[in-house]
């Protein structure tokens, strides 16, 4: 399928199914995807597919004058912001001064839209970094990936390029004591004659498990919307999700589904 890169510092504002109206914060290069993990259903591609090689990550300040710029714009327009969220061609954190870039972001937000909340959707890669949890610690919406409570699931699913341990990640969400929102992407299908479904009762039974160890302040769900770098993905139908965020909900925990 058709994939996409974005294109600048700061891009939209769209609606977003999961936060409102959200204007968009990309700390990756604006012609090339660098990301710690690379997951098969990304609308950014894979790792490599897309882009130049030789694109740069953003330095703070530049960051800093392009958000700026777009909030001045978008009050001049009578436009306000419901979120500032960090996505988009890659992971965020990977930012060399993201703790820096999020002290900047909130002083702006202060500034120009108070009542905007910011959002930073992370894949939980560099939760090891203190820094980066300090800064994490300071949005208004922690939201870190777990897409299933399986490794092998995991492995397939978002392919991570370090050295990948699930007890130590669960370990590391834990640690923000429920200051945090957890993100999973159900979906099904296969990729290289292998089977990628992350709906099973195994992978279930131990995502909820995870589920109350972390004891998140909420758990977004949803399935794919857009393009995805594989053709035999399939969104998983919106029942399904229902019937597994029913079963968090049984457990405690507060659930939004996005079919």
């Amino acid at each position: 399928m058709s994939v996409f890169l974005f294109d600048e510092i700061v891009f939209g504002p769209v609606n977003s199914r999961r936060l409102g109206v959200s204007l968009g914060m990309n700390l990756m290069p604006v012609n090339r995807k660098i990301c710690s993990f690379d997951c098969i259903y990304c609308e950014c591609g894979l790792n490599g597919q897309l882009g130049d090689k030789n694109g740069q990550i953003p330095e703070r300040q530049v960051v800093k004058e392009a958000l700026g710029k777009k909030l001045t714009s978008m009050l001049n327009n009578n436009l306000k912001p419901d979120v500032i969220t960090f996505a988009g061609n890659g992971e965020p954190t990977l930012h060399p001064d993201f703790k820096g870039v999020i002290d900047d972001t909130i002083e702006l937000r202060n500034k120009y839209c108070p009542e905007a909340r910011i959002a930073v959707l992370s894949n939980a890669s560099r939760l090891h970094k203190p820094e980066v949890v300090e800064a994490l610690l300071k949005v208004d919406d922690n939201i870190q990936k777990l897409d299933s409570g399986l490794k092998d699931t995991i492995l397939k699913l978002d392919q991570p390029n370090y050295p990948f341990d699930l007890d130590t990640t669960i370990e590391q969400l834990c640690r923000f004591n429920g200051q945090v929102i957890i993100q999973t992407m159900f979906v099904e299908g296969e990729t290289n004659n292998e089977t990628i479904d992350n709906t099973t009762e195994a992978d279930i039974a131990a995502w909820l498990k995870a589920l109350d160890k972390i004891k998140p302040e909420k758990v977004m769900i949803y399935t794919i919307e857009r393009d995805t770098p594989y053709n035999s993905l399939k969104k998983v139908p919106i029942d399904k999700l229902k019937q597994i965020a029913q079963r968090a909900e049984e457990q405690g925990h507060k659930v939004s589904v996005s079919g």
